[in-house]
């Protein structure tokens, strides 16, 4: 059974956990996901489609992400995520942390705080070892790209993190 930590409205662990995906959290209560952001050093960005079978937002592009483990950091989440999801160690990589928000569902139980991060790899593409139940292809995108993706709606969580694809282009 997977556990999440229950953490505060400061970010600070409560000392309680949660069940995965048993959306039980009173207001200014909250878990913690991450999100890796994997950019090459010429400025592209390994992205992956959701699979069609995902309850939500199927087909939809993203980056790879999930939820902390109860007692897990965050810069450990991240490095597992990115590392399950796509094959990449990132743990060596130059980059790290950016910013948090955080998203509140009053009534849903389901309030969290993202840590939202960046890495620069360079990696071949060879190295990418896809998580099958979870993506359905992957691309090397451009700003641009992931722009137009989300104009079309089709790309999670871009209102909330587009400033980690901006650094660097100004």
């Amino acid at each position: 059974m997977e556990l999440w930590d229950i953490y505060d409205k400061n970010k600070v662990r409560t000392g309680r956990t949660m069940k995965r995906n048993d959306w039980c959290l009173k207001d200014d209560e909250y878990h913690l996901t991450v999100l890796g952001v994997v950019a090459t050093p010429d400025h592209k960005f390994l992205i992956t489609k959701r699979v069609m079978t995902k309850a939500w937002a199927p087909g939809w592009w993203e980056v790879s992400g999930g939820a902390a483990m109860a007692g897990e950091e965050s810069l450990e989440a991240v490095i597992r995520e990115v590392k399950e999801e796509t094959g990449l160690d990132v743990s060596e990589a130059e980059g790290g942390y950016q910013f948090t928000y955080h998203r509140e569902n009053p009534g849903e139980g389901d309030n969290y705080f993202v840590d939202v991060y960046r890495f620069i790899l360079d990696f071949d593409e060879s190295d990418l070892n896809l998580q099958e139940a979870e993506t359905d292809g992957y691309m090397l995108a451009t700003l641009d790209q992931i722009k137009d993706f989300a104009e079309q709606g089709i790309f999670l969580h871009y209102d909330s993190i587009k400033a980690v694809f901006e650094i660097g282009e100004e």
